[in-house]
């Protein structure tokens, strides 16, 4: 009997002890590493936050249009990651060194591209999201010195993700263990003006990511030449425009990826001027919402990037009922973490704010408790969708699929109803909240039917090499 159960399961579920080890094996390290990434984030929070409302809503803000080149990085990064972890999956690795070198080209453009705009605009850029004359001042001294951070961290962000597409996640580990310690040390220096240097506000908090990001970038080189063996990876092709058929299939593939993240982070971006536009009360709730969401949900983030990279593996060399039960597998997971991040959200997340004792008004406060209450309610969601959409379904190629989904539900529902309840009919933040997610709760259910069927699994072309092609 239950041998004869195990087999029933192991007709929808993966029930081979090495595939949970291989979970692992990418799962702990991008955990550790988003832990301390967001510790880093808190670290920032509190220390901006003592100075005052006004600096926590210019660093949140001024965040948005960096994180808005982060996202289009991660798209970049997540377009290389599906069809490189598809390649190491099938053993071409001179097709898997063609993707890096792609995806690094494209990032150092975009990098340079937004660097030129924010140190010549930092006014006309903080405007977009706030009216109010105290915060957008703070803000661009944010953002004068950010605008260095871009190329940088861009290239360390973009290794770390691809490293991780052939199931070495160590690096991104080691980054964040160095950009953590260099960060908090820089802030405490830069913000509070120790050590003789000058007391420089939220302004020293964007130094201190900037040493930071040097930091990184100088130990991912150091790393990929010194101790990355399983691709060898060397930048002599960065000079060199990809094949025709790798481009075919990065536009097959990895553009719609690419369309797909930078919507997203478009759509962030909309958020937060529909929720700056609610006053600086909302925003600095808001921005300490995030921070306690993030560290509550690290998981799944972990998640998603260890399903697209089993995934594509798994589809490169053709397993492609593996994959199905690979994936029904990730989505149970999901259900588990987003009912245990859901529950830290909703019972830790509140007396963390107090803790930490942020300089905000009792408003302000009361503000965050609700809007705290209604991210609970949506993490479980967030899980499903995020470890389906981000991780399963990706990692298998269905791209195109999932592009529309996202431009669907969050240009058609989220954003409209957001600014409708927010902006229009003024209602509680919390309920404005949960208005603009409201494309998780859609997305989980559908996400799920899509799996359902036999259409999301894509696998990559193979590549034909030519003999002057650099190795």
């Amino acid at each position: 009997m239950t041998q004869q159960r195990t087999r029933r399961l192991g007709s929808f579920f993966i029930t081979d002890k090495a595939f949970y080890k291989q979970v692992l094996l990418i799962f702990v390290p991008v955990l550790l590493q988003s832990l301390i990434n967001s510790g880093v984030n808190l670290m920032d929070n509190i220390m901006v936050g003592t100075l005052g409302e006004a600096s926590i809503s210019a660093v949140s803000l001024a965040n948005q249009f960096y994180g808005l080149y982060n996202i289009i990085v991660m798209g970049f990064a997540a377009s290389g990651m599906v069809l490189s972890s598809q390649y190491f999956g099938a053993g071409d690795l001179r097709a898997v060194r063609r993707c890096f070198d792609f995806v690094l080209q494209m990032v150092i453009v975009a990098g340079f591209l937004f660097g030129v705009v924010t140190f010549l605009f930092p006014a006309p850029i903080m405007r977009l999201y706030t009216t109010d004359q105290d915060v957008i001042l703070h803000g661009v001294g944010y953002l004068k010195i950010t605008a260095f951070v871009y190329v940088v961290h861009g290239i360390a962000m973009a290794l770390q993700h691809l490293i991780r597409s052939v199931g070495d996640a160590k690096l991104g580990l080691y980054v964040s263990i160095a950009s953590f310690v260099v960060n908090i040390g820089a802030n405490w220096v830069f913000i509070f003006g120790k050590l003789g240097a000058p007391a420089m506000g939220a302004a020293g908090a964007a130094l201190g990511t900037l040493i930071a990001r040097v930091v990184e970038f100088v130990f991912a080189i150091i790393y990929i030449h010194k101790h990355e063996k399983s691709v060898n990876y060397r930048p002599v092709g960065l000079l060199r425009l990809p094949s025709k058929a790798l481009f075919k299939e990065f536009i097959r593939l990895g553009l719609p990826i690419i369309i797909s993240d930078t919507l997203l982070a478009l759509a962030f971006n909309v958020n937060a001027i529909i929720l700056g536009h609610m006053g600086k009360e909302v925003t600095a709730a808001y921005a300490i919402v995030m921070n306690i969401d993030r560290i509550a949900t690290l998981a799944i983030f972990g998640l998603s990037s260890c399903a697209s990279v089993i995934l594509g593996q798994t589809v490169g060399r053709g397993a492609f009922e593996e994959a199905k039960r690979q994936g029904w597998t990730f989505l149970v997971i999901s259900v588990v973490v987003g009912i245990v991040g859901g529950i830290i959200v909703w019972f830790i997340g509140v007396d963390a704010v107090v803790w930490l004792k942020y300089n905000i008004t009792d408003e302000t406060f009361g503000i965050m408790r609700s809007m705290m209450h209604a991210s609970a309610f949506i993490v479980l969601f967030q899980s499903i969708q995020s470890s389906l959409g981000k991780g399963v379904l990706r990692g298998a190629g269905d791209s195109v699929f999932l592009m529309y989904a996202d431009v669907l539900f969050q240009w058609v529902a989220s954003l409209p109803l957001g600014a409708l309840t927010g902006l229009v009919l003024h209602w509680d933040p919390a309920y404005v909240l949960i208005a603009l997610k409201i494309d998780n709760f859609i997305k989980a259910i559908w996400l799920i039917y899509r799996m359902s069927g036999n259409k999301w699994i894509h696998q990559a072309k193979k590549i034909e090499h030519t003999a002057d092609e650099p190795d």
